[in-house]
């Protein structure tokens, strides 16, 4: 049954295997769910609505596109809409909602108050810009559903045709707010699509159920699928075909994403300054003040760090170890002591070490010698690590060699996790162990906008014959 349900992976990528609905066919199923299978309006609205914000959240990201008009009609796309403009307001963005024909019922009347309960604005149209460009990064289009008949009347006529235009050619120079419809674009027919030419041109449709046949007309570059709410009954009595929804995601992207201009890639950075007078005079007492921010900022894994190595002709290599433990000697790591890392550092023992912390646009560079640690600190990390993860290391020789297949890694570990399933010691293999790094360089880079980074150099020099850190600012 989930099969018909569900098209495979290989499928997700066209369009063209999957279902799209006529009005009546999207009626008849709305029908059921609110009828038979007990679903309540409210009900739908909020996974409708919940869809259209995370499929936002998918592309727009609230740093870059923050303020947010959604737009909604008397009806349920509107309602739609005022439960993604909350949804939305929980994820970082500023929404603002128009919402001129307000329903005097329930659950219309709930939602707006929760709206106003968050401080979320409702624009009259005397408060809408003349150009929409000015005050927002995204239009939330959600006027009318699959359930319209006849033109849009006022104000709603007017409003389109104002969307209409910022995508008109005498503005092609100018940036313009991306627009997200919900469902059927406004100006559109249901299932023949922008018949005149004179409907909203969307940058992101989100289908709800499953596309209506105007989708099929839709050639924006953002196309996403939302609401999971259908039962295998509903997907075999229309036969619908439609994408598996990844993991916990309310959204599912119809259709390969468009190709991404590597060269064009920009991130305008936190403001935040990093100076002089904010770092502390060790370097490693601030590496550990920055690793505390990463740990309570959430970040997965803020232990991750690059290690670079050479050969003694100078050919370098890079790969994601993760960081045991720092002091005043240096940062400490394990591996395989026969692995292609440690054969380099045995003939060159210059390393560096990269962490990056994404979420906070922080990164930090380490330079320094390398040496192995004694037998005592390599089997007290050894046995820190998970029963698990000591059996791994056995099992691991890491010299990069050619190996049959994945199956010889599974039947050598369930050998050893069946030799010692009585909870006796295992002993650390004798080609595992630690390395430290003593750092003679540390570089704490902090992004800023503009591309004008903050970069400040820690570097040992030795001043009435005794080490000490200087502090230095670099260029960008």
């Amino acid at each position: 049954m989930a099969g018909k349900i569900a098209l495979s992976l290989e499928s997700l990528n066209n369009p063209d295997s999957i279902s799209y609905l006529t009005q009546k066919e999207a009626a008849g199923i709305d029908g059921i769910l609110l009828g038979d299978l007990g679903f309540s309006v409210d009900q739908l609205m909020e996974l409708a609505g919940l869809s259209v914000a995370t499929s936002i959240a998918e592309v727009y990201k609230p740093n870059e596109y923050s303020r947010v008009l959604v737009i909604c009609g008397p009806g349920n796309n509107g309602g739609d809409g005022l439960v993604a403009a909350r949804h939305l307001h929980h994820f970082g963005y500023k929404p603002f909602v128009y919402y001129p024909n307000r329903t005097p019922k329930a659950p219309y009347t709930g939602l707006v108050t929760q709206l106003e309960s968050l401080s979320i604005p409702f624009l009259s149209i005397e408060d809408l810009p003349a150009d929409l460009s000015n005050d927002f990064d995204i239009l939330v289009d959600a006027l009318f559903g699959f359930s319209l008949h006849g033109a849009p009347e006022p104000p709603f006529d007017g409003l389109i045709q104002k969307i209409v235009c910022l995508h008109s050619n005498d503005r092609i120079c100018q940036k313009s707010p991306v627009i997200v419809s919900v469902d059927v674009p406004s100006g559109w027919h249901v299932e023949e699509g922008d018949v005149n030419g004179e409907g909203i041109k969307p940058d992101m449709l989100v289908s709800l159920t499953a596309p209506k046949l105007c989708a099929k007309r839709f050639w924006g570059p953002h196309h996403f699928l939302g609401g999971r709410f259908v039962p295998p009954a509903i997907a075999d009595k229309f036969k619908l075909h439609l994408p598996p929804y990844p993991g916990t995601s309310m959204c599912v992207r119809v259709g390969k994403p468009p190709p991404i201009d590597i060269s064009a890639l920009r991130v305008n950075f936190s403001p935040s300054e990093f100076c002089e007078d904010h770092v502390v005079a060790d370097p490693i007492d601030q590496f550990q003040k920055w690793v505390d921010d990463a740990v309570a900022a959430g970040l997965r894994e803020p232990n991750t760090m690059a290690l670079s190595t050479a050969t003694k002709d100078g050919k370098p290599s890079s790969r994601m170890v993760l960081l045991k433990g720092v002091d005043k000697e240096g940062f400490v790591w394990c591996t395989n002591y026969e692995s292609r890392k440690a054969h380099e550092i045995s003939e060159n023992p210059h390393a560096a070490l990269l962490f990056y912390w994404e979420g906070l646009n922080r990164q930090v560079r380490v330079e320094g010698a390398v040496h192995k640690l004694s037998g005592e600190e390599s089997e007290k990390y050894f046995y820190s690590r998970p029963r698990g993860s000591q059996i791994a290391a056995i099992v691991s020789k890491q010299l990069s060699a050619v190996i049959p297949g994945r199956h010889v890694l599974h039947q050598e570990y369930k050998e050893l996790e069946a030799k010692f399933s009585d909870g006796s010691l295992i002993p650390k293999p004798e080609h595992w162990g630690g390395f430290r790094l003593k750092p003679v360089i540390l570089e704490f880079w902090q992004g800023q906008q503009s591309r004008l980074h903050d970069r400040l150099q820690y570097s040992i020099q030795e001043v009435d014959g005794r080490p000490v850190w200087k502090i230095d600012r670099l260029a960008p």
